[in-house]
């Protein structure tokens, strides 16, 4: 895999990571906690997004503007499911199973339906990431099992959007030619769009979070635009098949986090999944 791809993935795994974090610390939320954020990274990605439009070379296309839009749905679904996993279940749960599931779907898409072909070393690699993500995810717990099973069940949903978002953004930045940041910048703003009327809706609720919990919304208004538009820039010199997997360094960042801050349980577990998932990233890497 190309070094500089790589090191824009695993940069971009360690900021995803510190934005969940935060993101599990809202007790309460779901749609208007997610169109805040939203709102907030198009407050602050919008004015570049104009100067970039204004200065790239390539006209703007009305391609990057359909493209847009139908990143800005996936994403949309992406932050309200993710966000309700977090509510009823656990981050070590929620968060290793979207994010193995992701990368899995990804990874068969990419070679059955877009025709990559990363080589063994990189399959191995894809599917070490994966096989640690399961570890992680799965054991015994303390918790309350239907809580459990409903972050399992998120986690999954979560991770096949994941997948979706994933294809899509891959073919508008390679396929369709349109510039990362101004692509997740239409985004943005096309996602708080989008979720304006839900948020409308409850407008007390979205008054409270934002008199609590501004700082979680800075956080992660600021650090997924980050994390994903340095993934955009990867898979425009790299496969999505090597890109997709390489991301779950986040997974050890925030099951150790889980651990660590939160309080989860589990710890050896954690520690073991961590070390498949490297040593997937490890191949990766050398694929």
């Amino acid at each position: 895999m190309n070094a500089t791809a790589l090191s824009l993935v695993l940069v971009a795994a360690v900021v995803h990571a510190a934005w969940n974090l935060a993101a599990k610390r809202i007790s309460s939320g779901g749609t208007q906690f997610v169109w805040l954020y939203y709102t907030v990274s198009a407050v602050f990605l919008l004015p570049v997004t104009v100067v970039l439009v204004v200065v790239e070379d390539e006209r703007p296309q009305w391609s990057w503007l359909l493209a847009a839009v139908v990143t800005a749905v996936l994403h949309v679904a992406y932050g309200v499911v993710l966000q309700r996993g977090y509510r009823v279940g656990d981050l070590s749960v929620v968060y290793p199973v979207a994010r193995g599931t992701g990368p899995l779907l990804s990874v068969l898409a990419a070679v059955l339906v877009l025709g990559e072909h990363p080589g063994p070393l990189g399959l191995l690699g894809a599917f070490l990431v994966v096989a640690g993500v399961l570890v992680i995810s799965t054991g015994r717990r303390a918790t309350d099992p239907k809580a459990v099973k409903a972050g399992v069940l998120y986690g999954l949903l979560t991770g096949a959007v994941i997948a979706g978002y994933t294809l899509w953004d891959a073919h508008s930045v390679t396929g369709l030619g349109v510039p990362p940041v101004v692509y997740f910048g239409l985004g943005s703003v096309l996602q708080s769009l989008l979720l304006f009327p839900r948020a409308l809706a409850d407008r007390g609720e979205v008054t409270r979070i934002w008199r609590d919990q501004r700082r979680e919304v800075f956080v992660v208004a600021v650090l997924s635009p980050i994390a994903y538009v340095l993934v955009l820039f990867a898979l425009t010199m790299a496969p999505v098949s090597l890109v997709a997997p390489a991301r779950e360094l986040s997974i050890v960042i925030g099951g150790i986090a889980a651990w660590l801050v939160l309080g989860e349980r589990d710890a050896v577990r954690r520690l073991v999944g961590s070390v498949i998932v490297l040593s997937g990233i490890a191949a990766i890497a050398a694929a």
